[in-house]
Parts: C-alpha cells; structure tokens; sequence
C-alpha cells in the first residue's frame, strides 16, 4: 500500500526514482548526461532540499533553478515538448509511489514550477 509523501526520507526516495528514470529517457536524458553533464552528488541533494522546501517549507533550499535553466536553453534549446515530457515523468514516478494529499501537492506544484520555467526559458 502507498502511503502520502511525509518527510525528507520520502522525497529522496521520489527525487532518486525520478532521476534514475530521466538519466535513461530517450527525450530528456541527453540534456542531464550529455549537455549540462550533472554531477549527480552534487545535484540530488539540492533536489531534495528543493522538493522538501516546496512541501515543507524548511527553507534549506540555495539556488537559482532559472538561470540554470536558461544557460542550458543556450546550450541545446529546448522545447514546449521537453518541459511536458518532464511532467509526465514527474507525474508517474509519483503516482508509481506515493498517494495522498501531499504527493497531490507536489504533482501541482511540480507543474506550476514547470509552466513559469517554460515560459521564462522559451521566451528569451
């Protein structure tokens, strides 16, 4: 049985089972490996403080999602196709899970986040 998503321990399981599935995806993957070539130790626990910060409000997150996401726009532009594909990844690793209130949360969240990253990134 899913449980809802209740603490740091939960979001790095989602946060890892969301990146292990983006680092092998035919759409999306290559700007993680190949084009902004993601140091993983760095990057996942600043995920988790993101994600724990979204739902928890614990404050521990430092960075600047956006311009990251505009330097790897220059780098190899993305499009409307890649932001959605990332949603639906998202949306199904944590539907796969968790179940709840909170993983309802960060389902809109993530798609809120989403749609400001496109539009600020698309429309440089």
């Amino acid at each position: 049985m899913k449980t809802d998503i209740r603490n740091r321990k939960d979001i790095e399981k989602l946060v890892n089972a969301f990146y292990d599935t983006v680092k092998k995806d035919s759409v999306i993957g290559y700007l993680f490996t190949d084009v902004a070539q993601v140091n993983w130790e760095l990057h996942l626990p600043k995920m988790y403080n993101f994600w724990e910060n979204i739902l928890f409000f614990t404050a521990n997150y430092e960075g600047n999602p956006m311009a990251r996401h505009k330097e790897l726009h220059q780098k190899s532009p993305m499009t409307k196709v890649h932001f959605q594909h990332w949603n639906e990844l998202f949306t199904q690793t944590v539907d796969k899970l968790f179940e709840g209130k909170k993983a309802e949360e960060i389902k809109n969240r993530a798609l809120n986040i989403s749609d400001v990253m496109m539009y600020k990134t698309l429309s440089q």
